[in-house]
């Protein structure tokens, strides 16, 4: 009563408007939410992609040096997930310097003017076992093809290897052309192998 009482003499003489009496506490502000998992990282040093070529029959092995890939996958949602790919073709090498040379021409990889090639999964299928198929965009000296890479993943020590292999037709994308379309002195089919390896993969 007596709170009462000292309220209604308080607005009698102004000091304090009805609004504030009514006014509810603040509540306390929320949590701040849980920071969001990092995504995938790829470990390029554990990382590689190889490839090998055929020269009037005879196997030719070479690689990439220097790629990088984006990878949005959680192992129980898979058909949700999401891979981007880039590859420098500058560093493409047949541990040769005059050979890799030669790549670098514009009848091969044209790597000074189309410096990148890339690929963009559009889905991504599980068949058990760890296992799965990747299809999407390969992008390469200005042109596009659709290809799938069966796909194997393996987990140790936190980190997640993605193993595969495809076979790509090199005049696809004009590599080689010109003399060098002549797939008696260089096959057309070349064995892509790639072995990624990432950090903050969900257990599978």
């Amino acid at each position: 009563m007596k709170t009462s009482l000292t309220a209604a003499l308080l607005l009698s003489l102004g000091l304090i408007s009805a609004p504030a009496l009514a006014q509810k506490p603040k509540a306390a502000p929320a949590a701040p939410a849980a920071a969001a998992a990092a995504a995938p990282a790829l470990v390029a040093a554990q990382s590689d992609l190889s490839f090998v070529s055929k020269q009037m029959g005879v196997p030719v092995d070479g690689k990439f040096k220097r790629f990088e890939a984006q990878l949005g996958f959680d192992p129980k949602k898979a058909e949700a997930g999401k891979v981007q790919f880039t590859i420098d073709l500058a560093s493409v090498t047949l541990g040769d310097p005059m050979l890799d040379a030669e790549l670098a021409k514009p009848a091969w990889f044209d790597s000074k003017k189309l410096g990148q090639a890339s690929f963009v999964s559009s889905a991504i299928k599980p068949l058990g076992g760890n296992r799965f198929e990747v299809a999407g965009k390969l992008s390469l000296k200005g042109l596009q093809r659709d290809i799938t890479v069966p796909i194997t993943l393996a987990q140790d020590k936190g980190l997640t290897t993605a193993s595969g292999s495809f076979v790509l037709k090199r005049l696809d994308f004009k590599i080689g052309d010109g003399e060098w379309s002549d797939t008696s002195m260089v096959a057309n089919e070349v064995t892509v192998k790639l072995k990624l390896v990432f950090s903050g993969v969900a257990p599978l």
